[in-house]
Order: C-alpha cells, then sequence, then structure tokens
C-alpha cells in the first residue's frame, strides 16, 4: 500500500487508487462531475494546497525565492488541521492505495514535491 504523488490531469496508473486534489482551485472550464473521469481528482482537499497569500509566490523564480515559499509552506502544514490530515494520509498509506496532486508540471517547483516530504517524515509509504 502506498500514497502516489502525481501530477492532476495526467492519466492514472492502475493501482493509483482514489486522487486527492490537493489544490486551492478547481480546474477551470471543467464541470464538477467530469472531475474524476477526466483525470483530474476523486475528492478535492483544498486544506493542503498553499494559503491563497502563499500562492503568489508559489511561481518563485529564483532558489532562494522557492525556500521562502517552501519554509512557508512548511509552517502551515504543520498548523493543526493540515497537519492532522498529513498524519491521517501517512497512516492510511500503511492499509490502502491512493494519490495527492497538483496541477503543476515540475514537482520540484510545486507544492506537491513539500507535501511527498512531508509525508515521509511521518512514515508514509510514498512511491
Amino acid at each position: 500500500m502506498s500514497i502516489s504523488v502525481v501530477r492532476l490531469g495526467t492519466p492514472r496508473a492502475d493501482d493509483e487508487g482514489l486522487r486527492i486534489g490537493t489544490v486551492r482551485r478547481p480546474p477551470r472550464g471543467v464541470l464538477k462531475a467530469e472531475f474524476a473521469t477526466r483525470d483530474y481528482y476523486d475528492v478535492w482537499l483544498p486544506n493542503l494546497a498553499p494559503s491563497v497569500e502563499l500562492m503568489a509566490q508559489a511561481k518563485a523564480a529564483t532558489p532562494a525565492q522557492w525556500d521562502a515559499f517552501a519554509r512557508k509552506f512548511r509552517a502551515e502544514m504543520n498548523e493543526h488541521d493540515a497537519s492532522r490530515v498529513l498524519d491521517l494520509l501517512a497512516a492510511l498509506s500503511k492499509t490502502t492505495h491512493f494519490s495527492v496532486g497538483c496541477y503543476c508540471e515540475d514537482e520540484n517547483r510545486c507544492h506537491r514535491g513539500v507535501l511527498r516530504q512531508l509525508l515521509n517524515e511521518r512514515g508514509a509509504d510514498v512511491r
């Protein structure tokens, strides 16, 4: 059992399981009834996305700006509600397959890369 970290809107792997969208906004121009069938997500969990205020910094141009974004995002994820959800996902990774994702092309410059680290730190089984 494990968690896959994926790009939303890409084809699903056969053993990926439930896809969780950890994004602030739903996909534009897509009917809600089509989110799952178009490989976006089955469940929307925006509380694991950067805050609206932090979203602007997510498009950081320099490594120093990206590091500042990642530190602030980690701080948001260590707040009570988000931290509890991450703990839950880490525990669930021991019993079932599922995935978390975002729209960004490059995971190295996306909050989902930070989520991968946070889940690993909590003992999750992450692919």
